[in-house]
């Protein structure tokens, strides 16, 4: 059994009215952690295909969606472990905000707090636990991290944010499905199936760019902090802000929740 799609709604709006009246405290630790789930998943990644050179030279499809079955790891711990992600916020944030329960102050604060502690706690994952014990100083690993990150710098501000309004839109369609499911099974699965299709496109996330182009950084790759936000960091958020609150929040608000003259 599942929520049917108006249900899924209705909790999913009461989730981030919820995120409203959270004590400071506790919401900006549950921030933290989203940025370490989200950055686990994207070591997952980088270990499992980064150590595979010979299925990305003769089956780069094959290892692309070996990427994208791998990352929603982060998410699915986002959401049944209980954390905060603001990608997911972008079309949380809009659904209370739309049914006016909450105000634009809230919508904000939630967004900037939750971008701010994501990018700290995706940070502690790239550094502490992934460069400074060694999981990129030796190839195939620091390759693949380095020609991804170099990858992603290396974009049009336009590509980035178009890929970035792909990212999202599938994003909050998984954590939306995720909604969808009353167990643990049916919940992974819903979360599972849109973040795996984001990731073997290429699309961009922005908190999962926290913790890939820094560990690059970390690691010795030749790319600077200022070509990470100016060529991806900024344009990839701007297009997530767009495909989650747009695409999801807007788009599903309409369909569900707004009342007909």
């Amino acid at each position: 059994m599942t929520y049917s799609p108006k249900e899924i709604a209705k909790l999913y709006c009461d989730s981030a009215v919820q995120k409203v009246k959270m004590p400071i405290s506790k919401f900006c630790l549950l921030a933290l952690l989203g940025g370490t789930f989200i950055a686990f998943g994207g070591l997952l990644t980088v270990v499992v295909v980064g150590g595979s050179p010979t299925l990305m030279l003769e089956n780069p499809g094959l290892a692309k969606f070996l990427a994208g079955a791998l990352f929603p790891v982060g998410l699915i711990m986002v959401s049944i472990a209980g954390a905060d992600l603001f990608t997911s916020d972008c079309a949380g944030m809009t659904l209370p905000y739309l049914q006016r329960e909450i105000r634009i102050t809230n919508l904000l604060r939630i967004w900037v707090l939750s971008y701010l502690l994501n990018f700290i706690g995706a940070q502690f994952i790239a550094y502490c636990l992934s460069a400074q014990v060694g999981f990129f100083d030796t190839n195939p690993w620091q390759d693949y991290l380095h020609d991804l990150a170099k990858m992603k710098v290396s974009q049009d501000f336009f590509t980035v944010f178009m890929k970035g309004i792909g990212a999202n839109w599938l994003v909050c369609l998984g954590t939306w499905m995720g909604f969808a499911g009353k167990d643990v099974f049916g919940k992974t699965v819903g979360i599972w199936i849109p973040v795996m299709l984001f990731v073997t496109l290429g699309y961009e996330h922005s908190i999962a760019n926290m913790f890939f182009i820094p560990a690059a950084i970390y690691s010795g790759a030749d790319i600077t902090w200022m070509q990470f936000l100016t060529d991806n960091l900024v344009a990839a958020t701007l297009g997530n802000i767009v495909g989650g609150a747009i695409f999801v929040g807007c788009a599903y608000w309409y369909i569900y929740m707004k009342k007909d003259k």
